[in-house]
């Protein structure tokens, strides 16, 4: 509009210069030309603006992350089972393909709980921080795989607690050699309690199970698992009430006992999306990673035959290392930035949320589904998450970090791998003494 109106006087300039009408059409002219240009202003604003910030919000979410050029392997993995069929590679793409969403869906749930305040992004962050492990329990459930489902979403607390928070002090240790970081011991002790909690949740099923001590066989078990799961639930809820709200001071990091309100103007994140993009952005993540769940659950068992590893390793190991990519990079850098305490967040906490509230999430949903989803894990996952806890707790009681304490907790999850590596579970045993005997009744 400016560049026209400069066009317009200079057109009339000579005539103004000669009579007094040139310049009073010199003046109409400009009038009616900038009544038309702001009449036609708002509706050109309005949808440049929609579009702008359409093409701002994917730039932010698509293509901000290199991660995200892992995102085709999600329809690739789609086209290989129409196709070929190969259990294997759509196993293995769908395992690349869901690796950037999760990592994305966590993004979204961040900008997400910049407008929510600290209670309901506690709750945001305790649905959607580990969705990508619930969606997939859910699909393997409602195809009746019931230990795939414990056996990830056990994974996932193993993962998170050896491997992730072995890295994160490993790699600050290496930053930071000349001294010993340091975290807050509450929290720590505070999850520590709510793992050993969850610990005796799966542990007394196991305990039943094994010793036949059930008031009612093939009852009673089921039974505690979901009267444990209901009271698991229930005390995460006031867990996020007592850290959110009651005693919230006593959870700030302690390299920051500085100026409080100055702490807080830190702080406070600047979201990069608007809330509206984020909700949008999370349904869509969330729905793209429902639908390729289901082509990984499905393919799992062929995968398992195809590669010759046990399902019970491909549940345990694979499928966590997968859901946890995101957090087991951000804690990495926070370590490596000193600030340990987020990084024992990210780790004990995405730990915490599996163990007090994902199980027994599984377990309820399971009860609605009508599946028989219990706690009761076996004897050696049960003796796995109880070592794993213990040994984690102890290293966590002194409230600091190195190198050789992350070395140990990497060096724990190697000797836990290679355990389930050569693990076969009973159900498989139970599935494969089934078929012979079929297969025997079918030659007879």
């Amino acid at each position: 509009m400016g560049s026209l109106n400069g066009r317009l006087e200079h057109e009339f300039e000579d005539e103004s210069l000669v009579s007094p009408s040139a310049a009073f059409r010199k003046a109409h002219y400009l009038n009616q030309v900038q009544h038309d240009s702001m009449s036609r202003a708002p509706q050109e604003w309005k949808s440049h603006n929609i579009r702008s910030r359409l093409l701002n919000s994917i730039k932010i979410v698509i293509f901000s992350n290199r991660l995200n050029l892992l995102m085709p392997f999600g329809p690739l993995a789609i086209v290989v089972t129409h196709f070929s069929g190969h259990h294997g590679w759509v196993f293995f793409l769908s395992l690349l393909g869901i690796t950037p969403l999760a990592e994305r869906l966590g993004f979204a749930t961040e900008q997400l709980s910049c407008f929510t305040g600290p209670t309901v992004g506690g709750l945001l962050n305790a649905t959607f921080g580990n969705a990508t492990e619930l969606i997939i329990s859910i699909y393997a459930m409602q195809n009746g795989m019931i230990r795939v489902v414990q056996q990830s979403l056990l994974g996932s607390i193993l993962s998170n607690m050896l491997l992730v928070l072995g890295c994160a002090f490993f790699c600050g240790g290496i930053v930071f050699n000349q001294k010993e970081q340091v975290f807050n011991k509450a929290t720590a002790v505070v999850n520590s309690g709510l793992l050993l909690m969850s610990v005796m949740g799966v542990l007394f099923p196991a305990v039943l199970h094994y010793t036949h001590t059930e008031v009612h066989f093939g009852t009673s078990e089921l039974a505690l698992s979901r009267f444990s799961s209901c009271i698991m639930l229930i005390a995460y809820a006031a867990y996020l009430v007592f850290q959110l709200k009651s005693q919230k001071n006593i959870y700030a990091p302690v390299n920051e006992e500085g100026d409080q309100s100055a702490r807080r103007s830190d702080d406070k994140e600047i979201p990069e999306i608007s809330k509206w993009e984020s909700i949008f952005w999370l349904a869509i993540i969330t729905a793209w990673i429902s639908y390729l769940s289901g082509y990984l659950v499905d393919a799992l068992e062929g995968a398992s035959i195809v590669w010759k590893m046990p399902i019970a390793f491909i549940s345990v190991i694979l499928l966590p290392i997968v859901g946890n990519a995101a957090e087991h990079a951000s804690a990495v850098m926070f370590a490596m930035k000193d600030k340990l305490d987020i990084s024992l967040g990210v780790a004990i906490g995405s730990s915490t949320q599996i163990a007090m509230f994902g199980i027994p999430f599984c377990v309820v949903v399971g009860w609605i589904m009508g599946q028989p989803m219990d706690l009761n894990f076996q004897l050696f996952e049960t003796a796995t998450l109880f070592i794993t806890v213990l040994a984690v707790a102890f290293l966590l009681q002194e409230g600091t970090s190195n190198y050789f304490k992350g070395l140990m907790l990497i060096f724990s999850y190697l000797i836990v791998a290679a355990s389930f590596f050569v693990h076969v579970d009973p159900s498989a045993i139970d599935r494969t003494n089934l078929n012979r005997s079929l297969l025997t009744v079918g030659a007879w």
